[in-house]
């Protein structure tokens, strides 16, 4: 059999045709003026792009009929999009608002769990995954779990169980969020269904194979056209002037509304974020109060996607990160270790981003910077700034990898 034996073979090849039209072009963005001219930033802007054409059909096609639910996660150690969080795991599974669900599986010891239910998108919004309205939240200080962890969540329908979420006509997904803090907290476990499944899931026709390519093709063409400028545009990061500081917009700017600020809230994280750019010699000291809210940095490329955090320190939270006898918490960017604790590796990148996250918390610690140069680090830090050894590192690295490893089972 041969192409135009079948009635449905020139739109599957148009539309086939069309998705690699559209590839062929997302692969023109990544040499936009923002992405530094070298071989390591460009190579990363085209590996941001293999990492999510890997994964657009799974979200497109493999999880996406609703009464038929699948947990996907859209975010790894090789997935990253969206300003990750290095110390996050992020899942999601499409859902819709007519049909009852049970999740079940074990809480795990993330310091921070939720799950979210999303609603319709707002006009303008970013890209898919993201710019669903949250609808309802279950933070895990409020799920009722068995003694072992076990726990039962339903969603959707009547209120029924220990924990429920409700759905609205036009829910579209679930998140699944948890935030680590040490690296002696493990994972949750998760599973989903559809309470009234009674039959096989239908196998894909030539229309959902179509609708598929196109979603796909929106997808990986839309993840580095709007990134990183959809970021800066709503973090007043567009300006020269914006480097190597954070962002000093006002969560509460002109314009913010009770209905953001609920929003927000059920997202259960604020952020501020640095464009940082980085010459051989200088270093960044990013510096701030100790406190005992639950705050999380992630070092990131140019289009927001986190660094590699399997292998280098290019993340922070309060279980490790040493604190000086002053009270204060000095982290320092380098493109080469330091010899201090609180290295932020930028993986030899000239640009970057660096994501603040402050969780369950409606306020950011005063976050200060100051760019020196690496030379001048023992005269611009406190003598008793922690040291730390090339085997110390090496060792804090090992204990990194397998922590991480164990949170994604891989």
């Amino acid at each position: 059999m041969a192409y135009g034996d079948g009635p449905y073979d020139e739109a599957l090849r148009t539309a086939w045709g069309a998705f690699c039209d559209r590839l062929k072009a997302a692969g023109e963005r990544v040499f936009k003026d923002v992405n530094p001219p070298t071989s390591l930033q460009r190579a990363d802007g085209f590996r941001f792009l293999t990492q999510n054409l890997s994964q657009a059909f799974d979200l497109a096609l493999e999880t996406k009929d609703t009464r038929f639910p699948a947990i996907h996660a859209f975010c790894s150690p090789t997935r990253k999009l969206g300003s990750d969080n290095a110390d996050c795991v992020y899942l999601q599974a499409w859902i819709d608002g007519s049909s009852v669900y049970r999740v079940t599986g074990r809480k795990g010891t993330a310091r921070f769990w939720n799950m979210t239910i999303q609603g319709e998108r707002k006009p303008g919004a970013l890209h898919e995954p993201f710019g669903d309205t949250p609808q309802a939240n279950l933070f895990g200080h409020e799920l009722e779990a068995n003694w072992d962890g076990s726990f039962e969540v339903y969603v959707g329908g009547e209120r029924q169980g220990r924990n429920w979420l409700p759905t609205a006509p036009d829910t579209r997904k679930i998140y699944f969020r948890q935030y680590f803090d040490s690296w002696d907290e493990e994972a949750a476990s998760y599973r989903i269904e559809r309470v009234d499944m009674a039959g096989p899931r239908p196998t894909p026709n030539h229309e959902t194979m179509i609708e598929a390519m196109r979603w796909a093709s929106d997808f990986v063409y839309d993840v580095v056209d709007y990134w990183p400028e959809y970021l800066w545009n709503i973090r007043g990061l567009m300006s020269e002037d914006a480097f190597n500081r954070f962002d000093r917009k006002d969560i509460h700017a002109a314009g913010w509304t009770a209905s953001d600020e609920a929003q927000d809230v059920r997202r259960g994280r604020i952020l501020k974020g640095m464009r940082w750019r980085l010459a051989a010699d200088e270093a960044i000291i990013v510096e701030f109060d100790r406190t005992d809210d639950f705050w999380m940095l992630t070092n990131e490329g140019v289009f927001g996607n986190s660094m590699d955090y399997l292998y280098r320190p290019v993340s922070y939270t309060p279980s490790r990160t040493a604190i000086d006898s002053d009270g204060k918490i000095r982290l320092v960017m380098t493109h080469a270790d330091p010899g201090y604790a609180n290295w932020i590796d930028t993986q030899a990148y000239g640009e970057g981003l660096l994501t603040f996250r402050n969780v369950m918390a409606r306020e950011y610690p005063q976050l200060a910077t100051r760019l020196v140069k690496v030379a001048d680090l023992p005269a611009s830090l406190p003598p008793d700034s922690k040291r730390m050894s090339k085997e110390e590192r090496v060792a804090a690295m090992a204990q990194r990898l397998h922590a991480i490893q164990r949170r994604f089972r891989i």
